[in-house]
């Protein structure tokens, strides 16, 4: 069975950087959790690969109007879960059915196992906020397994 490869990136905050996109090239799909600043960052995570992205609380301009606030997907035989505020999670997704739970907003990356889900958030990719790591985040799913990975980008 073959597996897919989800890039996760949150906050840019207008800034993409090279880093970033040489981390999620050669994914075969990319989740942006949020705080994406301007709609040429969307444009630019697209060329690589297929994209859903969620509008964060800094998304306010015309152009994250047409961009959700929660995205549910279904890849291979994984659902996931992909807004941007954790407080924004609702309390009854195990029971729907999902697995993975992605968000942004905090700026720290995080992979841990709460009431039956998997939550992963990439940190952030954009400018440095206080102290935190510079990161992004990879899910790997393999038919209803999964598994992700921080990682920290040298910049």
């Amino acid at each position: 069975m073959a597996s897919l490869r989800i890039g996760l990136i949150a906050d840019t905050h207008s800034l993409l950087r090279p880093e970033a996109l040489a981390a999620l090239r050669g994914c075969d799909h990319i989740l942006h959790a949020g705080d994406i600043g301007k709609p040429e960052i969307l444009d630019t995570l697209r060329d690589l690969a297929p994209l859903t992205a969620v509008r964060g609380n800094n998304d306010r301009d015309d152009w994250a109007e047409a961009v959700s606030e929660v995205e549910v997907l279904h890849l291979d035989e994984v659902q996931i879960y992909l807004v941007h505020d954790q407080a924004d999670i609702p309390a009854d997704l195990a029971a729907r059915g999902i697995k993975v739970v992605v968000t942004g907003h905090s700026h720290k990356p995080l992979i841990a196992e709460r009431n039956g889900l998997l939550h992963i958030n990439p940190g952030s990719a954009g400018p440095r906020r206080f102290k935190l790591p510079v990161s992004v985040g990879m899910l790997v799913i393999e038919g209803c397994q999964v598994r992700a990975e921080l990682m920290e980008l040298q910049v």
